[in-house]
C-alpha cells in the first residue's frame, strides 16, 4: 500500500531536519576521514544516488549547458568543503547561521528598497554578536572557523546565481545531477589527499551513504514536492528556520550548547532573512545548500 505524500510545509520541515541531521551525522566521520575526506565521500555518493534515481543523459548535454553547469557544480563542491571545514571549529548551528549570510546578502544586493537597510542592520548585528573578540572564554569562537563558514556562504550565493543560469539552459533535474557530479570531481581529490584508502573502508562507506541520503537524496525529493505547492515567500520564510534547526541538531546529536548571546545572534539573522523574504527583496530562489 502506497503512503500518501506529505503536505508541502511538513515536507520542507522534514527536508531541513534531514539536511541538518545529515550534517551532524557527517561530523561523526571527521575523526576517521577528516572534513575533506567526509566531503569527498558524501558528495560523490550523493552524485551516484541522484544519478541512479534520475538517470540523466549527461553525454547529450551541449557545450553551452556545460559552461553553465561547471561553475554551478564547482560552487556547490567548494561550498560543501568550506562548510565541513568550518564544522571542525564551530558548532553546527553557528556555522549554518554564518553560512546563511551569503544568500541573505545576495538578496539584499538585488533589492532596491530603502527599508531593507533595516534588515541589513539586523543581520550585521547578528554577525557582530557572533564575531570573535579574542580570548578563550565561554562563547568565544575560532576566527578561522568563522571565515570558513562565511566563505561557504559566499559559495552558496554563487551557487544560487549559477543555478539560475543552469535552470534556464538545462531542463528538469538534469542540471542538478550534472552539478553534483562536477562537485564530486572538485571535492574527491581533497578527500583522497586527506583520507586516502580510508574512503573505501566498509564502515566509512556505510556512514557516508547514510549522510548522502540524509543530506541530498531525501531532502531534494521532499523540497521539490514542497516547491510545487508553496508560494515563494512561504518557502523563503520557512527556510529562515534553518539555523535554529541546525542548532537543535547540534544539541541533540553532538551535545553542542550555545550561549544566550549566540542564540540572540542566530535570531537576528533568522529574522532578517524572513524580513527580506516578506518584504519582497528576494529576487532569486534560495534552494537548500545540500550541505
Amino acid at each position: 500500500m502506497r503512503l500518501p505524500p506529505l503536505p508541502p510545509i511538513p515536507s520542507l520541515l522534514v527536508a531541513m531536519l534531514s539536511i541538518q541531521g545529515g550534517a551532524a551525522f557527517a561530523k561523526s566521520l571527521f575523526p576517521v576521514l577528516g572534513p575533506a575526506g567526509t566531503t569527498g565521500l558524501r558528495v560523490t555518493l550523493a552524485a551516484g544516488l541522484l544519478g541512479l534515481a534520475f538517470r540523466p543523459r549527461l553525454r547529450e548535454l551541449p557545450s553551452a549547458a556545460w559552461r553553465a553547469i561547471l561553475p554551478y557544480g564547482a560552487a556547490l563542491g567548494l561550498m560543501n568543503l568550506s562548510f565541513y571545514l568550518s564544522l571542525t571549529r564551530l558548532p553546527l548551528g553557528l556555522a549554518v547561521t554564518l553560512e546563511f549570510v551569503g544568500p541573505l546578502v545576495l538578496a539584499l544586493l538585488l533589492s532596491r528598497r530603502v527599508r531593507d537597510l533595516g534588515w541589513v542592520a539586523l543581520a550585521a548585528l547578528g554577525i557582530i554578536l557572533i564575531a570573535p573578540r579574542g580570548g578563550v572564554g565561554e562563547g568565544s569562537l575560532d576566527p578561522l572557523g568563522v571565515a570558513l563558514a562565511l566563505t561557504a556562504g559566499a559559495f552558496w550565493a554563487l551557487y544560487i546565481l549559477a543555478g539560475g543560469a543552469v535552470g534556464r539552459r538545462v531542463p528538469g533535474v538534469t542540471g542538478v545531477v550534472a552539478g553534483m557530479t562536477v562537485a564530486a570531481a572538485v571535492t574527491l581529490p581533497f578527500g583522497l589527499v586527506q583520507a586516502g584508502t580510508g574512503l573505501l573502508a566498509p564502515g566509512a562507506l556505510l556512514v557516508g551513504l547514510a549522510v548522502a541520503l540524509l543530506s541530498s537524496a531525501l531532502p531534494y525529493s521532499l523540497e521539490m514536492a514542497a516547491l510545487r505547492a508553496l508560494p515563494a515567500r512561504v518557502f523563503g520564510v520557512l527556510m529562515s528556520l534553518e539555523p535554529a534547526i541546525a542548532a537543535l541538531s547540534g544539541l541533540l546529536f553532538l551535545g553542542e550548547r550555545l550561549t544566550p548571546g549566540q542564540w540572540l545572534a542566530m535570531g537576528c539573522v533568522m529574522v532578517a532573512s524572513a524580513g527580506v523574504t516578506l518584504g519582497g527583496a528576494q529576487k532569486v530562489a534560495v534552494p537548500e545548500p545540500m550541505n
